[in-house]
C-alpha cells in the first residue's frame, strides 16, 4: 500500500461524513512509564506520561465516546491490578465531569466504543450510564482475564452491546463494522494486544481523518519507527505479537492519509480540541 494506492483513495472517497460532525479529546489523567518499556529502542531515562484520554465523536445520528479514561473510582481500580501494573499516576477530571462542565446534553450520547477492555480504557465507565459497544471476542477475553478485573466491575449494570464485523475489508483490514452506515465511524479488527482489540477510523471531514489505534502501539514511535513493544512487554501485555506487526504495517500505510492516535501518546491528540462550554455542536435536524 503506497501513498497513491488507488484502493485507499477509493475507500477514503466513499466516506460521507454528514454536516454537524465534530471531535473532541477528554484527557482524564496520566501514568508514568519509561520509554524503554514502551517501544523497542526507548530509553529508561526518557520518562513518558502515558495519556488516559477519551474521545467524543459527535454525529447527527448519535454521539459516541471512544474509550472512557480514568473514572471516579480509579484509585480503587488501580488497587485491583497486579502490583507490577501499578504505575505513578495523576488523576484529572473524569469524562463524566468534563461533559457536565461543558454543558453537554447527555441524551445525545449513544454509547462508548471500547478499543479494548483494559482498566485504563474502561475505568470511566463507572460514572457513565450509556451502552458499551465492544466486540464479542473482547467480551470473551474480558471474562477470562484474571489480571484485570476492572471491566467486569464497571460494566455491571450497563447495556453491553457486542457486535461483529459484518462489513467488507476496509483500508487494508480484513473486515469492518460501519457504525452509522456512512463511512464516518468505521471499526476494524486488530486483535493483537487483546484478542478483541479494534482500531476506530473516524472521518469528520474529507480533510480531517483519524485512526484511533488503542494499544496497538503505546507511543507514536511504534508507528513512525515501525517497532513493537520490547520483548518482555510483549510477553506480559500482548496476545499475538505477529498480528500486531501486521496491523502496525497497515496503520503505518494509512499515516499519509490520516492522523494516527495511539491511546497513550498525548502527541497523537494534537489538534483535537478540548471539550469546553460553548464548543459542542448542535444536532443536525
Amino acid at each position: 500500500m503506497t501513498n497513491n494506492d488507488p484502493g485507499v483513495a477509493r475507500a477514503l472517497a466513499a466516506a460521507g461524513p454528514p454536516p454537524g460532525m465534530a471531535i473532541f479529546q477528554l484527557p482524564t489523567g496520566t501514568y508514568e512509564t519509561p520509554a524503554a518499556l514502551a517501544f523497542q529502542g526507548g530509553s529508561f531515562r526518557d520518562r513518558r506520561q502515558f495519556a488516559a484520554t477519551a474521545v467524543l465523536v459527535q454525529h447527527p445520528e448519535g454521539d459516541v465516546l471512544i474509550d472512557a479514561g480514568f473514572g471516579a473510582q480509579a484509585e480503587e481500580h488501580i488497587r485491583m491490578l497486579p502490583s507490577f501494573r501499578r504505575s505513578p499516576h495523576h488523576l484529572g477530571s473524569t469524562v463524566s465531569e468534563q461533559l457536565d462542565a461543558a454543558g453537554y446534553d447527555r441524551t445525545r450520547l449513544s454509547g462508548v466504543i471500547l478499543t479494548h477492555s483494559h482498566w485504563d480504557h474502561v475505568s470511566g465507565l463507572d460514572s457513565l450510564d450509556v451502552p458499551i459497544l465492544v466486540t464479542d471476542e473482547e467480551l470473551r477475553y474480558a471474562d477470562h482475564n484474571r489480571g484485570d478485573r476492572v471491566f467486569r466491575r464497571v460494566a455491571a449494570g450497563h447495556d453491553v452491546r457486542g457486535y461483529s464485523f459484518d462489513g467488507p475489508a476496509h483500508l487494508g483490514f480484513p473486515a469492518s463494522h460501519d457504525l452509522h452506515g456512512d463511512g464516518s465511524v468505521v471499526i476494524v479488527p486488530a486483535p493483537g494486544h487483546t484478542t478483541g482489540s479494534v482500531v476506530v477510523l473516524v472521518t469528520v471531514r474529507p480533510d480531517q481523518r483519524f485512526a484511533f489505534i488503542g494499544d496497538l502501539a503505546w507511543q507514536l514511535e511504534g508507528v513512525t519507527h515501525r517497532v513493537q513493544r520490547p520483548l518482555l512487554m510483549r510477553i506480559l501485555a500482548d496476545s499475538d505479537s505477529a498480528r500486531i506487526r501486521q496491523d502496525l504495517a497497515r496503520v503505518t500505510a494509512l499515516s499519509p492519509y490520516m492522523q494516527i492516535v495511539p491511546a497513550h501518546d498525548a502527541r497523537g491528540y494534537d489538534g483535537i480540541p478540548l471539550l469546553v462550554p460553548g464548543r459542542t455542536t448542535s444536532r443536525a435536524s
